[in-house]
């Protein structure tokens, strides 16, 4: 079992900025990757970013390249995504997960087994 905790959420005007973190504890040697998802009321859960727990490997929905970077801490078991250039689309429930294996599908929140609880960001205009 892999346990995972958001953190760093908040209310940002549009054009700011965020990091989030996500610590991760329990059988973290299981972890292949890490991926941050966001699901905003009425939509479905959207893939993110994705990291893998170890090299330089990383992925990102179309959307947010250029504006977010995910990385991470291996001696710290976290995750972080920091968030530039905001804009009030990107408002929504931000969830970290993990995942055992590699796969092709890694934009698919099927491919996760483990999640956090979710942590909210909010931009305003």
């Amino acid at each position: 079992q892999v346990n995972l905790v958001e953190s760093g959420g908040g209310l940002v005007q549009a054009g700011g900025s965020l990091t989030l973190s996500c610590t991760a504890s329990g059988r973290t040697f299981s972890i292949y990757a890490m991926g941050w998802f966001r699901q905003a009321p009425g939509k479905g859960r959207e893939f993110v970013a994705a990291i893998r727990w170890s090299g330089d490997s990383t992925d990102y929905t179309d959307s947010v390249k250029g504006r977010f970077v995910i990385s991470r801490d291996n001696a710290k078991n976290t995750v972080y995504l920091q968030m530039n250039s905001l804009k009030p689309e990107d408002t929504a429930n931000y969830y970290c997960a993990a995942r055992r294996t590699y796969t092709e599908n890694y934009y698919s929140d099927l491919a996760y087994a483990y999640w956090g609880q979710g942590t909210q960001v909010t931009v305003s205009s």
